[in-house]
């Protein structure tokens, strides 16, 4: 037995494409950890696979503003909250469209869907800052569009339920919505970065099948948690485009909130990820 024991971990660092679920076959180190990605990569631009990840970018974002936007719509529109799906049915659907999205987009794109994340993977050196900015301008857009098929749809009912548009909640400081939107995104990136870790992609062979449930199981709970503070944000994207297109001006008293609180958010998940849980500046280079 303790042979083959040692021929199982001696075929795991030979053949690392074949490792065996779980970490009590694997050595100190068995993956392997992508280099950082340049600040500017002007290659990207003459690059089919480039500008097809930013439209698949605008689509799904296109797509969550016009699902959940929907769905805060008809909450608001009945009732009472029996009646309706509730705040449980709001965070269901934009944690389910999250998973559903990541999962059909993170080939092709990576999945953001989000500026904070985009944000938080660029300062992780996972991608340019090129496809970083391409990418928010994409997901703004698809943002907009999608808050402004809902509108065009149905305008009346759009204008007087509010248009799902974000903003800091009767009762709540603006301190109290920039804590709850850094925490809530510090939440999701953070998720972001586990799921898609290299390491454990390696010891975990279903780790990358699974890792849009994570995200979009994060997205739900942090739904859970603040929805009553403020609608919870945690995507500038999705804030921006109900808020364009809602258009009144207690929508832009606290979006500053919205842009700000997951931009820091963002920011401390990867330094988190990458200074604390992997300890990367501090690992030798030999």
């Amino acid at each position: 037995m303790e042979g083959k024991e040692e021929d199982v971990r001696v075929g795991a660092n030979k053949f690392p494409e074949r490792q065996p679920i779980g970490t009590s076959a694997q050595s100190d180190k068995d993956y392997n950890e992508p280099p950082p990605a340049p600040l500017f990569e002007p290659g990207e631009l003459s690059s089919w696979s480039f500008w097809r990840a930013g439209i698949a970018e605008f689509i799904a974002t296109f797509l969550f503003l016009y699902i959940t936007v929907l769905t805060v719509m008809g909450v608001k529109r009945s009732p009472n909250m029996c009646a309706s799906v509730g705040i449980q049915g709001i965070a269901w659907a934009f944690g389910g469209m999250i998973f559903a999205l990541v999962y059909c987009t993170a080939g092709i794109s990576g999945g953001h869907i989000n500026p904070a994340v985009t944000f938080g993977l660029f300062l992780a050196r996972k991608l340019s800052l090129t496809r970083a900015l391409y990418y928010i301008v994409m997901q703004c857009l698809g943002a907009i569009c999608g808050a402004g098929v809902v509108k065009g749809f149905q305008p009346n009912q759009y204008q007087a339920l509010g248009g799902g548009a974000n903003t800091v909640a009767h009762g709540y400081t603006k301190g109290s919505g920039l804590g709850a939107e850094i925490i809530g995104t510090f939440v999701l990136v953070y998720t972001v970065f586990s799921a898609t870790d290299a390491k454990r992609n390696a010891r975990d062979s279903h780790v990358p099948i699974l890792a849009p449930l994570p995200i979009g199981f994060a997205v739900f709970l942090v739904h859970l948690a603040t929805i009553p503070i403020t609608g919870t944000g945690i995507n500038p994207a999705r804030s921006l485009g109900a808020a364009i297109i809602y258009n009144k001006d207690h929508s832009w008293d606290d979006h500053w909130v919205f842009w700000v609180g997951p931009f820091i958010g963002a920011a401390l998940a990867a330094l988190y990820h990458v200074i604390v849980i992997r300890a990367i500046p501090f690992k030798s280079r030999n």
